[in-house]
């Protein structure tokens, strides 16, 4: 276990340069004593690390240091090729870089890593769209992927759900979820998100700018797409589920839905249980709950109740028997 956290203490200070004590702690899962034991055994070994004190301090290898391919394990080097993701690299124009990248990693390893590498690309694949649904190559992807790697602003049209607005942004980084692609650009000193697909028109700007310092993309997006969820369920709504509809929960709604949905644990005589669910609008709610057919009923709030049966009215007349489509 330890010879694999000095494996990985030397590649982060590899690729990364200057790394501190907490952040090698973080990415180990150790303390940060631990740390400090760990690149007092790398220099002892002869490791070229050094420190570098302050509030911006750290620790880093000797320039011209590096680390050889062969330090790998096996199962790493099956892990580089589940990293890549051929639909979203060729979407950004970075298909035949990719696989050229792919095949000077194989090169370099030595022959007993790369049959299992090769094996791994070709037994799996990762589909990122959900089922059902397409990718979205947006028209703007790869002007955007552009500015984000130049650091270039952009002034762009944009359909939001209220209308159509103008912006200059500074943008920061790339997500794709679900198949859609999104973009995190910093306006008037706050990030936000824009999805690509929704810009209408596009023109780089000919100033560059500075990225924020400690700016996290991860990190960012985590938290931003929480935040989303509760800004978009901020009620709450009281039902019942049939023993169908509890099963149906995880299959028709979202994760966060899932987890902050209450489900009692005790059923009724008819095998139904009351469920406190997480809600955003009336309307929005109704797409949700409609899902869930005859195996959903609204107890709370009473808006909700009188909508679900003026909709469930009107489907009824839609499909009576005696109303034939003309």
């Amino acid at each position: 276990m330890r010879a694999s956290r000095l494996l990985s203490i030397l590649a982060s200070l590899d690729v990364r340069g200057l790394v501190s004590a907490t952040e090698l702690a973080n990415e180990c899962e150790v303390s940060v004593r631990t740390i400090y034991r760990d690149i007092e055994a790398l220099s002892a070994a002869g490791i070229p690390v050094y420190s570098e004190r302050g509030s911006d301090g750290g620790y880093r290898m000797l320039d011209g240091y590096r680390m050889q391919l062969n330090a790998l394990s096996p199962q790493e080097a099956d892990a580089l090729f589940m990293v890549g993701l051929s639909g979203p690299a060729s979407d950004l124009g970075l298909g035949a870089v990719m696989v050229a990248a792919q095949n000077k990693i194989l090169s370099a390893m030595p022959a007993h890593l790369r049959a299992g590498a090769e094996q791994m690309r070709a037994r799996f694949h990762l589909d990122a769209p959900a089922w059902f649904a397409r990718a979205e190559q947006p028209e703007y992807l790869q002007a955007v992927a552009a500015a984000v790697w130049e650091q270039r602003a952009l002034r762009i049209r944009y359909q939001s759900w209220k209308g159509e607005k103008f912006r200059e942004v500074e943008p920061l980084g790339l997500v794709m979820k679900g198949g859609n692609w999104y973009l995190a650009a910093q306006i008037g000193g706050t990030v936000r998100t824009y999805r690509i697909s929704r810009i209408l028109e596009l023109t780089p700007l000919d100033y560059r700018f500075e990225r924020p310092i400690g700016f996290d993309l991860a990190g960012y997006w985590r938290d931003a797409t929480v935040r989303m969820e509760a800004d978009m369920h901020r009620n709450t709504t009281e039902i019942r589920l049939s023993p169908t509809g509890v099963k149906m929960l995880e299959m028709v709604s979202s994760p966060f839905t899932v987890e902050a949905t209450r489900i009692e644990d005790q059923p009724d005589a008819n095998g139904w249980r009351r469920a406190s669910m997480p809600m955003g609008s009336i309307r929005q709610a109704c797409v949700e709950l409609l899902k869930f057919g005859i195996d959903v009923e609204v107890l709370e709030p009473p808006e909700l109740r009188a909508k679900m049966a003026e909709i469930s009215g009107a489907m009824n007349s839609m499909y009576a028997v005696d109303n034939p489509v003309e």
